[in-house]
């Protein structure tokens, strides 16, 4: 590097934020501003997304009868819960953010930790970030489009305002950002509940006539299939793992949130389920775009026009969270050096603004796929092998590394089932639906050439060192970063 370039360096390093930051000392780091109650709404507010709108037409299809895909949405989130349970032992062990990419990357190297950094960051993230986006678009312009469904094109654009004014937000603040979250969460409890208590109501009129198992499938591959779908509506359960280092008093705080979250959703996600049924046939759910509005207009005549708007906060809430835990993975990456250097730095207002607008990026290029199924199918896949090869992290570690600090330790039974069935829900599908795991595959098969070209010492590729400086020193100016402080 030339004399010029490393003072050119310095200089974006230094003084693009003098005057930030000596009129706020804390600018440059990270900080753990994050109570338990922040810390529960992140995880309920990232898990109730459009899954529970989305998702159950997906499993009752798969699944062929109510009780059936009702079995499925319980042992979803009784399986959420004990890949909860492993996490919370890794998360108070390597309290780093990054979550499973940490956990990857003190386990098993660099080369399998950038895969997963590859997988979560190219496509399970921003991918998942455009599914939520969108079914946030479709609920919004629903009472719009009354009679048919949204144009294609007025949904992507919503979909993409939705993304760029969250951007925005966490680009401003990290309280601004968990303020959202806090009350994007209520909004969406407070629309389910009432969903809920209809049901009860509509119980204790005696409508059970759809609670039956008649039709269910034997096939394993379809059964397999509709834990895509159940699976992909808990998603989320482990965000907070991302964002540890924000969090206050993690080995207290990190294990309670957990808990408490995977418990309210699975209850909240059943009697939702229950609700929907009471009311709804199996022929009207799986023909229904949008379940909850459906529902709505059968049983809240003018008050129907309100829960559009409800399950729009609830996506809204979901976009927030994707974003507030996906650009702590990039800022993770990037400080172990497998992501571009831009990505470590941290504005005067202690936010990875350049991280928030890498994930907003990709976000806003899935958008161009309007197939939800489909973007469901491939992050289901990604996402399982990716959090199986975490959760084989535990064993792994208890064996080379005995003497780790442990505030939580899980017993070993919990691990081996959870990989066991994560090996189960990837394989099957895969056997049934080749080309859409072939797609997948690929996807994640495109990390080797990357980590070989630009990572590895032994073949990279050393000639773009120019211009991924000019690129750092352009966004340090742009969102007035600096590299973080070493704390």
């Amino acid at each position: 590097m030339s004399p010029k370039a490393k003072s050119g360096e310095d200089e974006c390093d230094t003084d693009a934020l003098k005057s930030d930051t000596e009129q706020d000392d804390k600018g440059g780091a990270l900080e753990a501003k994050m109570s338990l109650l922040n810390g529960i709404t992140v995880i309920v507010g990232s898990i109730i997304g459009s899954g529970i709108f989305v998702s159950p037409s997906g499993v009752l299809r798969y699944t062929g009868s109510v009780n059936a895909s009702l079995l499925v949405w319980i042992i979803s989130g009784v399986f959420s819960m004990v890949g909860a349970y492993c996490y919370a032992e890794l998360g108070t062990m390597i309290r780093l953010s990054g979550a499973d990419y940490a956990y990857i990357m003190e386990t098993f190297g660099p080369f399998a930790a950038f895969v997963r950094l590859w997988i979560e960051c190219m496509i399970v993230r921003p991918c998942s970030q455009a599914i939520v986006a969108l079914t946030f678009s479709v609920y919004v312009l629903k009472p719009i489009f009354s009679e048919c469904d949204p144009p294609q094109e007025a949904t992507r654009l919503l979909a993409a305002c939705c993304i760029l004014l969250l951007t925005f937000v966490n680009c401003w603040s990290v309280r601004a950002a968990t303020r959202v979250q806090d009350w994007f969460t209520y909004a969406k409890l407070l629309a389910l509940f009432i969903i809920i208590a209809a049901g009860i109501y509509q119980l204790c009129l005696g409508h059970v006539e759809n609670f039956t198992f008649e039709g269910t499938t034997d096939d394993v591959t379809s059964i397999a299939l509709s834990f895509y779908s159940g699976l992909f509506a808990y998603n989320g359960w482990n965000y907070l793992n991302f964002i540890i280092e924000e969090l206050k008093d993690p080995v207290r705080n990190l294990p309670r949130a957990i808990a408490i979250s995977c418990t309210l959703v699975t209850i909240v996600y059943t009697f939702t389920n229950v609700a929907f049924y009471t009311t709804l046939s199996p022929t009207e759910v799986l023909n229904s775009a949008a379940v909850a509005v459906t529902f709505a207009e059968r049983l809240f005549g003018w008050f129907a026009l309100a829960i559009p708007l409800f399950v729009a906060a609830s996506t809204f809430g979901a976009v927030n969270g994707v974003l507030l835990t996906s650009s702590r993975l990039f800022y993770a990456g990037a400080a172990q050096g497998q992501m571009p250097g831009l990505l470590t730095m941290v504005s005067a207002r202690a936010t990875p603004a350049p991280a928030v607008l890498a994930v907003a990026l990709l976000s806003l290029l899935y958008l161009a796929v309007s197939d939800i199924q489909a973007l469901i199918n491939y992050v289901g896949f990604a996402t399982w092998l990716s959090i199986g090869a975490a959760v084989l992290c535990l064993p792994v570690l208890r064996y080379t590394q005995p003497n780790l600090e442990r505030p939580i330790k899980v017993n070993l039974f919990f691990p081996v089932l959870y990989i066991i069935c994560t090996i189960l829900v990837v394989a099957v599908p895969a056997v049934a639906s080749p080309a859409e795991t072939g797609v997948g595959c690929l996807m994640i098969l495109t990390a080797v050439p990357v980590y070989l070209l630009l990572l590895d010492p032994r073949t990279r590729f050393n000639g773009l060192g120019y211009l991924t400086e000019a690129a750092t020193c352009l966004m340090q100016k742009l969102t007035l970063s600096v590299r973080p402080k070493i704390k």
